[in-house]
């Protein structure tokens, strides 16, 4: 039988993942994680064998949240399952250590596929994701300017674009203001942006905000 934790924000998302998982033989939803500490709180106190675990939580980005259980569960296989698109977040995701990225307009086959080939000690690539991959691998003379960021600064510059105050970023990401203020200007400076509004209105032509 295989243990899963789910780790999303949406009430919605995880009654729908409990429900659809149930169905199939030999798979089992052993716990359940609201935001990025209760997912950490949950694999102190339990045992999994594959966690489900969104990018988005309501605490602290799953980027961050996987790199850390990289780091106490270095074993334990993460697949992230997100409504971000492949390729804007998967290649950051495999970076830090996921096992395999799935959006969550996947079908319930491919879910189901993904979670036992990583419950295995596989790695998952959807035929799309292997078109992404194919391409990060071919030599460019010039990317897109918000791939040089890194992945803290990538997540300070969703929240900017998102609207987010730098004060609330800062206590969001547990940070000073300070620190924030500083990506900030570094995000400026690798995108060669000078305000705010233009890294927003790149996001929007690059699709990079819901």
């Amino acid at each position: 039988m295989i243990r899963i934790l789910i780790g999303d924000d949406h009430t919605i998302v995880r009654e729908g993942l409990k429900q659809m998982l149930a169905e199939t033989p030999n798979l089992v939803v052993a716990g359940e994680a609201g935001s990025g500490d209760e997912v950490l709180r949950r694999l102190r106190e339990g045992q999994y064998d594959v966690v489900l675990l969104d990018i988005s939580l309501e605490d602290r980005s799953g980027i961050d949240v996987l790199k850390q259980i990289r780091s106490e569960w270095p074993a334990l296989p993460v697949l992230m399952l997100t409504m971000h698109p492949e390729e804007e977040y998967a290649l950051r995701a495999l970076r830090a250590g996921a096992a395999g990225y799935l959006t969550k307009k996947s079908a319930l086959t491919e879910l189901v596929a993904a979670i036992h080939k990583v419950a295995r000690g596989g790695r998952y690539v959807s035929a799309s994701l292997g078109e992404v991959l194919a391409q990060a691998l071919e030599p460019r003379v010039h990317g897109r300017p918000h791939e040089g960021l890194s992945d803290r600064e990538f997540q300070v510059f969703e929240l900017l674009v998102a609207g987010r105050r730098l004060g609330e970023i800062a206590k969001h990401l547990g940070v000073s203001v300070k620190t924030i203020s500083t990506h900030r200007a570094r995000i400026l400076a690798k995108m060669r942006m000078h305000t705010i509004a233009a890294l927003i209105r790149y996001a929007v032509e690059n699709r990079l905000v819901r």
